[in-house]
């Protein structure tokens, strides 16, 4: 075909290929860089506080309160009333203030926007009392909803004629910081934040870039916030991990076995949390104290049969996770198979009704079947703990790239040692749980007028 200056003969013109990256070169995307990166310093320090805040309420509740009402400790029975009280107060705050509390956390983690400053009491609060009084949830889908509508409410109110666009970066610069050292890397929460919008191509990084930079700044914060006040900085870490052997024929057996038990799991865990939301939604506040009464049961029965303290159930788990790993030989293979059901019946109660985060309990679900599994031949426990983490991860998130990274970053070098076997548990996690999924129904075509 022959070709002139106007492109094909008998074709249409033929057009540049538009710049993909021309918005990079203008003096407002170096002005949007600057908003992300100031907008990721005040941003970091709140959800720093409100951390601060949540680790300091739940001594307050579990340790001070009983023995200020004149118990010796803290009875046995001392969960139900206090995630009765938290199913009232996030119930009540769920259905009366805007914007619901938030995001429903059986609906997965997805970026919707970041909220208006009018929804963020009803955010701060609904979480703050889940998150405090037990409920097994992580802080960090609140941290994004509040990071996002802080920091898109402040260049609102600064700029009312703010492009839709620039405003949206904003935001997501503001979740960006909020969750930069939640992870334990700021470069974990850009992956996280970027499986989730699914966003590709060069857009990807037009979008990331601010919030990289928000990141880095809040990871400063988080850390300069953590040494000044003696905090810490309340980030995802494991200590003292011992060096692990390369991998072995049977691990990767184990690898497969891991991913189909956490797909199979998993599913389960959605599929209830997903039944028990539509049942709660019809009758808010009532059936929020039931699922509230439904977590403090169970951890009230794994104190008395274990004998263990009801706060290694409660709670998202996060801060659970080194001891399970330092103290799994302390756990008999019963008490560990308890401590998963209990705590997968209330993560599936959690999800239905309050308001958190789903990951830290899916780690540490993942993190127990692991401990679980290492005490049968060919699997040791570094390699089960790896390979559960990463896929009940992607099995309840579906962000197969955050998960592998979050097993192998989360135990160090030894994380990279096992890393092949954590890919193929986490890929075979993550086509069983897609496949054990429904496709969603197909939109029905309207019906065509009839001919006259």
């Amino acid at each position: 075909m022959a070709v002139g200056p106007a492109g094909p003969v008998g074709g249409a013109p033929a057009t540049a290929p538009q710049d993909p990256y021309a918005l990079v070169r203008t003096r407002g995307y170096l002005k949007l860089l600057l908003v992300a990166g100031a907008i990721g310093v005040p941003v970091c320090a709140v959800a720093f506080g409100f951390l601060a805040l949540v680790h300091e309420l739940e001594p307050l509740i579990y340790h001070d309160l009983p023995r200020a009402l004149g118990f010796a400790g803290t009875p046995l029975w001392w969960p139900v009333p206090m995630l009765l009280a938290a199913g009232l107060l996030v119930g009540l705050t769920v259905r009366y203030l805007p914007g619901g509390g938030g995001h429903e956390p059986a609906d997965g983690l997805a970026l919707r926007g970041a909220p208006p400053l009018s929804a963020l009491p009803g955010v701060f609060l609904a979480a703050l009392t889940s998150l405090s009084f037990g409920v097994v949830l992580g802080p960090e889908a609140p941290l994004i909803a509040l990071g996002g509508g802080l920091a898109m409410g402040a260049v609102r109110l600064l700029n009312r004629n703010l492009p839709a666009q620039a405003a949206a970066a904003v935001g997501a610069a503001g979740s960006f910081a909020a969750i930069s050292a939640l992870l334990g890397s700021p470069l974990l929460g850009a992956f996280l934040l970027m499986e989730v919008s699914g966003l590709g191509g060069p857009m990807l990084g037009i979008v990331l870039v601010p919030g990289l930079l928000a990141s880095g700044l809040g990871a400063l914060i988080f850390t300069g916030l953590g040494d000044w006040t003696g905090l810490g900085t309340y980030s995802l870490a494991l200590h003292d991990i011992p060096r692990a052997a390369g991998p072995t024929l049977p691990e990767f057996g184990w690898a497969l076995v891991v991913g189909l038990a956490a797909g199979f799991a998993a599913t389960g865990v959605r599929r209830l949390a997903v039944y028990l939301k539509d049942h709660v939604v019809r009758h808010r506040v009532p059936a929020t104290v039931v699922m509230g009464l439904v977590v403090g049961v169970l951890a009230t029965a794994f104190a008395a049969a274990t004998g263990k303290p009801s706060s290694e159930m409660l709670y998202s788990g996060q801060s659970a996770l080194g001891s399970l790993f330092r103290d799994s030989a302390g756990y008999t293979v019963g008490a560990l198979l308890l401590l998963i059901l209990c705590k997968g019946l209330a993560y599936c109660a959690s999800l239905s009704a309050f308001r958190g985060g789903p990951i830290f309990p899916a780690l540490f679900l993942g993190a127990a079947g692991g401990a679980v599994l290492s005490h049968l031949p060919g699997l040791s426990l570094t390699a089960g703990f790896a390979m559960g983490v990463g896929a009940m991860c992607v099995a309840m998130l579906r962000l197969p790239m955050t998960s592998v990274l979050l097993a192998t970053l989360l135990l160090g070098k030894s994380g990279l040692t096992v890393m092949p076997l954590v890919i193929v548990a986490v890929v075979v996690a993550y086509v069983v749980a897609l496949r054990l999924t429904p496709a969603p129904a197909p939109d029905l075509p309207s019906a065509a007028p009839h001919p006259a």
